[in-house]
């Protein structure tokens, strides 16, 4: 009977659990603290086990041992992750719930029904990405991480909504004569770096409606895993021959469309854990119960070959995305192609490339690119929202992957929100003090491109907002000053970069390092002591 209060159980979790990470990624006050933050993610599969990979033999973190929490789990129970855990599965059936309530205002009854499962895809599928992985590509793992595209989602469709709401509160609030609510610009993003967020919603909740949990046990890499680990699990949902009546409930009931009633099977490499047939069964038939030791079952002929076709093809596809991979980088050196973010002419007549920056913390562009999943975290949590979705700034393959976009904001000169929060160890932690001369990139000033020089007009906006004064204005002409830089002291924050007047084409940019760099301390100077004049009364 205490079976029964597995759904409630789930419910519970599950409702807290989603409405934690919504809310990490929604919060743009940075009211959460950051124990928050580990404290919801280190739980989560993929990230907690490409920081495993990152920090392996470096002193490894608490965070990244989650993982092998969630598979002790699932050799235990099954895939309870998927339920209770992971925020894309949760997101599902919150879909799938809403979905249901307007069916049953319809003359038609929405049910689930057994439904076969989709071998050949989820396991393709699953290995194509093992080995993209293993082969130093994180590509097909950012496209597929339930929690990255969850946090995709949120960050990049969901929080612009929140942000909008929220400046109409204020509206409201002022009207009445409160303050207790501010506004907030909304970020803009590039389109086009929003479509597949965009696509894999729209896929995520037509199969939810349709489906239930079809994207969970057809596509998603980490539920077919941890649907292969289940096959061990020490407790598992099983029928109760007797006490069964062959009603069905069960089987409308599950949403992973797993329970086959007319065998009194359960297919428990898809089921989730939900409870859902548990609660609906009235005899108490179908429970969790410790699952006897079988003897596999070797299984020859057709099966065979569809597992040496499945591995064949992986191994084909992966090969192709690895000599693409090269093929690209060999072409981009001996072209000298990099992401242009300013461009102008010298004194030389050279064209002006800048690198992308990655953000602090991330040590180099390499380590980023292949250990940051594109959740997006950081892009909500930065304060001054210089961090972007790119597009094709650091090649095709790190599509939706921040990088510092100093034409939106700059990076604030001792914030280091980003590298506290990072789930996957792509960003680094970095106390203050490490911050205050991590030297990201170096400032260049494009003297053709600068309006005293151009038009003889006195500007200086770049040097007013230097916080390390790497920039500085010196004698030109009659009163006029222009800039001049020091990058041995240059954090590449982009300050100077954002605050340049100068469209299209900046005067000032940042070019990022490939490896960070120490910066030197600047040089504080001392202000005189005058004496003080007394007063004459």
């Amino acid at each position: 009977m205490m079976q029964r209060y597995l759904k409630p159980f789930r419910l519970m979790v599950s409702t807290v659990m989603l409405a934690a990470i919504g809310f990490l990624f929604l919060d743009f006050s940075g009211s959460a603290p950051s124990a928050w933050f580990r404290g919801f993610t280190w739980l989560q599969f993929v990230p907690s086990f490409i920081k495993f990979l990152q920090t392996l033999g470096h002193g490894l973190a608490v965070t990244a041992y989650g993982f092998m929490v969630i598979l002790i789990l699932t050799l235990l129970f099954g895939r309870v992750y998927c339920s209770y855990i992971c925020p894309l599965g949760i997101f599902q059936d919150v879909v799938s719930w809403f979905s249901k309530k307007a069916r049953r205002s319809g003359k038609k009854k929405f049910r689930f029904r057994f439904a076969p499962p989709k071998t050949w895809l989820r396991y393709s599928i699953l290995v194509i990405v093992c080995l993209s992985l293993f082969t130093g590509s994180i590509f097909a793992v950012n496209l597929l991480d339930p929690y990255s595209n969850f946090g995709r989602f949120v960050s990049d469709l969901f929080r612009p909504a929140y942000i909008t709401g929220n400046n109409l509160l204020v509206r409201v609030f002022e009207a009445l004569g409160s303050y207790a609510l501010y506004p907030v610009t909304v970020a803009k993003t590039d389109p086009y770096a929003l479509i597949v967020p965009v696509v894999v919603l729209a896929l995520v909740i037509g199969l939810s409606v349709q489906k239930g949990r079809l994207y969970c046990n057809a596509v998603c890499p980490v539920g077919t895993l941890l649907g292969l680990v289940s096959k061990v699990s020490l407790f598992k949902v099983r029928f109760d021959v007797e006490g069964c009546n062959q009603c069905g409930k069960c089987m409308f009931a599950c949403k992973s469309q797993c329970i086959n009633i007319k065998s009194r099977e359960v297919d428990f490499s898809r089921c989730v854990g939900c409870g859902n047939c548990m609660q609906s069964c009235d005899k108490s038939a179908i429970r969790y119960t410790l699952a006897p030791v079988r003897k596999p079952k070797i299984r020859e002929g057709a099966d065979a070959s569809k597992r040496r076709f499945v591995v064949g093809s992986a191994l084909f596809i992966a090969s192709l995305s690895g000599l693409s991979v090269k093929s690209i980088a060999q072409e981009r050196r001996k072209k000298g192609e990099n992401h242009v973010k300013g461009s102008g002419k010298d004194t030389g007549n050279r064209e002006v490339v800048a690198h992308t920056v990655t953000p602090p913390g991330s040590r180099n562009q390499h380590h980023f690119t292949k250990a940051c999943t594109a959740c997006h975290l950081c892009v909500s949590a930065c304060p001054t929202g210089v961090l972007k979705p790119s597009l094709f700034e650091y090649g095709f393959f790190g599509m939706m992957q921040p990088f510092m976009d100093y034409h939106a904001s700059f990076c604030n000169y001792e914030c280091t929100r980003c590298t506290e929060i990072c789930p996957n160890g792509a960003i680094l932690p970095l106390t203050v003090e490490e911050k205050l001369t991590t030297q990201i990139g170096t400032v260049q000033f494009e003297k053709h491109n600068c309006i005293v020089f151009t038009d003889e007009t006195s500007c200086g906006s770049c040097s007013e907002h230097c916080p390390t004064k790497a920039v500085r204005m010196v004698p030109y002409k009659g009163e006029l000053t222009i800039p001049e830089t020091t990058p041995e002291i240059c954090v590449g924050c982009g300050a100077c970069e954002y605050a340049c007047p100068v469209t299209p084409y900046k005067a000032i940019v940042v070019d990022g390092h490939k490896e960070h760099q120490a910066a030197q301390k600047p040089e504080e100077e001392e202000l005189e002591d005058k004496p003080r004049e007394e007063f004459p009364f």
